[in-house]
């Protein structure tokens, strides 16, 4: 067992509908978009990753963007194998070895993922040549990322805003007591914006574009304490079919986003109002961490708390706190070893 110990090499991966994080000897190692650029003719993946995202949107015929994940699980299984296989080849301690090494690996995945994804995820992991594949739950791994103790008999609520789910999830003695996973999330929020721009701008935006703005001026309340300044967006003009900009501010971004918003508040009452009385307590003294990149939106955090009335927490460095749960989990297999699944 020594030796081939020795030969086994760990990874972490947040496999993600917007991002893809591996965490390899306790270093982010991949970061990068979860999108793969193929050529229609040779149906060889010529780009992941950063190279496959800078050409979305931007494609001639023999090219397509791919994302290989839709809401959280794999839509197309080829892309995200030969993605998952081509991030992992890239991983620079790796690349030195003479033969690929065997992998223990720990994935996560969201909580509302059906026995047959599970499977899915499990099989790509081992055509990538993982021995051990563990699966973590999105809300446990970024409850361990954010540095809750998920083993003591203690109530703690986790809103993890991905790009394709929102999970929700009430955590106790290391394991999910109830828990909602939605599909209104940072995808839903870019095309909000779109849709925004073209009904009321007349300006049809590209998906890179919505995204930029949702990053730079999105809001999820229309007072925020320092708002941002204005930007212009540029786009297509529907009526005239030129490229036109305009100056768009916070505010009409908070409207884009109310209703798709508000299914998430609804999300996270509808899990309180399932929490059982004790757990409740907990929560009443603890309240609410936010994770995932959906929890980065100005004013969310303050909008939650007002419709709770419970303090609302968002985890520092909120993209890679599932990602680090995970590689904590990986370091401490014994002691999560009950929350794994094998």
């Amino acid at each position: 067992m020594g030796f081939f110990d020795f030969l086994t090499e760990e990874i972490a991966i947040d496999l993600g509908t917007a991002n893809t994080l591996i965490i390899h000897a306790d270093k982010v190692v991949v970061d990068s978009p979860s999108i793969v650029a193929r050529d229609r003719v040779s149906g060889k993946i010529i780009a992941v990753g950063k190279e496959a995202n800078m050409m979305q949107g931007k494609t001639h015929e023999n090219i397509k963007t791919i994302r290989p994940l839709k809401d959280g699980v794999i839509a197309d299984f080829d892309a995200s194998e030969k993605m998952i296989n081509m991030f992992i080849k890239n991983i620079p301690a790796l690349k030195k070895k003479w033969f690929p090494p065997a992998l223990r690996m720990v994935i996560c995945i969201p909580s509302g993922i059906t026995e047959v994804e599970m499977r899915a995820v499990k099989e790509s992991a081992e055509r990538v040549n993982g021995k051990e594949v563990y699966l973590i739950h999105e809300p446990m791994a970024a409850a361990i990322g954010i540095g809750l103790d998920i083993m003591q008999p203690k109530g703690n609520m986790i809103v993890d805003i991905g790009g394709g789910t929102t999970e929700i999830a009430v955590i106790a003695l290391g394991g999910i007591v109830c828990d909602k996973s939605v599909k209104i999330a940072g995808d839903v929020f870019t095309n909000d914006i779109i849709y925004y721009m073209r009904t009321q701008h007349n300006l049809y935006v590209g998906e890179s574009t919505a995204e930029n703005i949702k990053i730079q001026i999105g809001s999820a309340t229309e007072d925020l304490q320092s708002p941002p300044d204005e930007m212009s967006v540029q786009g297509r003009d529907l009526l005239t079919g030129k490229p036109k900009q305009v100056s768009i501010s916070y505010r009409e971004i908070a409207k884009a986003l109310d209703k798709s918003i508000l299914r998430v508040e609804d999300a996270v009452m509808e899990t309180l109002s399932q929490t059982p009385p004790e757990l409740a307590a907990d929560i009443y003294n603890t309240g609410i961490y936010l994770a995932g990149g959906g929890s980065m939106l100005r004013g969310l955090d303050r909008r939650l708390s007002q419709k709770t009335d419970l303090p609302v927490y968002i985890a520092e460095d909120p993209l890679r706190a599932v990602v680090r749960g995970t590689g904590i989990a990986l370091k401490n297999l014994e002691r999560y070893k009950s929350i794994l699944i094998k």
